[in-house]
C-alpha cells in the first residue's frame, strides 16, 4: 500500500478563480498488479506504435509524390538534340560540332538540327574528334 497526495481545488474567493488550497487530501492506493502493470505497457506499447507507423507511412506518401512528380518531370523533358555546335567565348566564333550523345561536347554549346550541323561543317567548322559527327552525318570533304 502507498499514500496518492492530491491538492484540493477551491473558489471560495467569490471571484469565480479557482485558486489551490493549501489543504492536502491523502487516500489510500494499493499498488497494481504484475497484470495490471503488463496491460498498461501493452497499451503504451500500441499506442506508440500507431504513432510511429502513421510517421512511416507519412514519409512513405512523401517519398511516393516524389517519385511521382520525377517521374512527370522526365515525361515532359524534351529529348536530347542530336547535334550540338560549340561556341567560343564570342558568341559567332563556332568551335566544334559535336554529335547529340558525345561525351564532351564542352560548356557553351547550342542544340543544332542536321541541317544546321552540316552547314557548319560546310563551312569548316571542325568536327569533333571524338565523336566523329562528321561521319554520322555523311560529309565528306
Amino acid at each position: 500500500m502507498s499514500w496518492r497526495r492530491g491538492i484540493r481545488w477551491s473558489s471560495d474567493c467569490g471571484c469565480g478563480v479557482p485558486w489551490v488550497y493549501s489543504q492536502y487530501i491523502f487516500e489510500r492506493v494499493s499498488e497494481p498488479s504484475r497484470l495490471e502493470l503488463l496491460y498498461f505497457t501493452r497499451r503504451v506499447v500500441v499506442q506508440q506504435a500507431t504513432a510511429a507507423l502513421r510517421q512511416i507511412d507519412g514519409w512513405i506518401a512523401a517519398e511516393e509524390r516524389r517519385e511521382a512528380e520525377r517521374r512527370r518531370a522526365e515525361e515532359r523533358r524534351p529529348p536530347p538534340p542530336e547535334w550540338w555546335i560549340e561556341r567560343g567565348l564570342n558568341k559567332n566564333n563556332l568551335v566544334a560540332v559535336h554529335c547529340g550523345d558525345c561525351w564532351d561536347p564542352g560548356k557553351r554549346r547550342v542544340a543544332a538540327t542536321r541541317e544546321q550541323a552540316l552547314e557548319a561543317l560546310r563551312q569548316l567548322v571542325p568536327a569533333c574528334s571524338r565523336c566523329r559527327p562528321d561521319s554520322a552525318l555523311g560529309f565528306l570533304e
